[in-house]
């Protein structure tokens, strides 16, 4: 059985770490160098690093910063957006990042997917997915930093992109986010027990609790937060400490 990952995430704009509710109402959570090499001390097992700005300001992603952080850090990370081709995917590996995350570029091009899971390995392939449940239950799948609804739903999509060669799945419910009421775990049950590849759970962490309850009631292999870390709400070894007396298992 696989150690359980805990995975604080960067959303990076104007080169500032943000953080906000439902993807709206950014406010400035500090220098995303200085964060990065924070959680790498304090026993962080990935850190993933999201230009959240770039497909709506259509550029590639902040590869210097890219660099800045992977020198500074001793765990893996993965850089989301602005990754829309190749050549971007080939900067950011050779820039210090372990793994990229694809998201907007994938559902424009679902091609995307299989020629980068094809050159550099499923292993190295993220796709991120942000969906929101809307009033008949149904996972509406969006793009552009959760601005723009797509004709795609959650379940459906995240089996057409496993099978495109995602090595995996980083979900994260709009609905859920910044609300540090829990995670979307019915959603993540039903996506994990549809996949054979690992799920990344997103959104909706404010308490010690929420990751626990994560952890015993889906099979989901990590668990991914923002603001709870970033202000210290909840520090990764209480959190580690935490979900080890309750035997789930975590490197320490």
């Amino acid at each position: 059985m696989l150690k359980k990952r805990i995975i604080p995430c960067l959303d990076i704009k104007n080169g500032r770490t943000v953080k906000g509710t439902n993807f709206i109402h950014l406010r400035d959570a500090g220098d995303p160098v200085e964060l990065a090499t924070r959680y790498s001390q304090e026993g962080a097992d990935e850190l993933v690093f999201l230009d959240i700005a770039a497909t709506l300001e259509n550029r590639s992603t902040l590869v210097d910063l890219v660099k800045k952080i992977g020198k500074a850090i001793n765990i893996p990370f993965a850089v989301g957006g602005g990754i829309n081709d190749e050549d971007i995917v080939k900067q950011v590996l050779q820039n210090g990042a372990d793994k990229v995350s694809i998201n907007s570029s994938g559902l424009k091009d679902p091609g995307l997917i299989t020629r980068v899971a094809n050159i550099f390995g499923e292993q190295c392939l993220i796709v991120a997915i942000d969906a929101r449940q809307n009033d008949e239950g149904k996972w509406i799948v969006y793009s552009h930093g959760g601005t723009k609804p797509t004709d795609k739903f959650l379940f459906d999509w995240a089996i057409e992109v496993q099978n495109r060669g995602a090595g995996e799945i980083l979900f994260t419910s709009m609905n859920n986010d910044g609300t540090k009421q829990g995670f979307a775990i019915e959603a993540l049950k039903t996506l994990n027990d549809t996949l054979t590849i690992p799920v990344i759970a997103s959104g909706g962490a404010g308490e010690l609790r929420h990751f626990s309850d994560l952890f015993i009631e889906t099979n989901v292999s990590a668990a991914l937060a923002a603001s709870v870390f970033h202000y210290k709400e909840i520090e990764i070894q209480a959190l580690k400490a935490h979900l080890n007396s309750k035997g789930i298992d975590v490197r320490i």
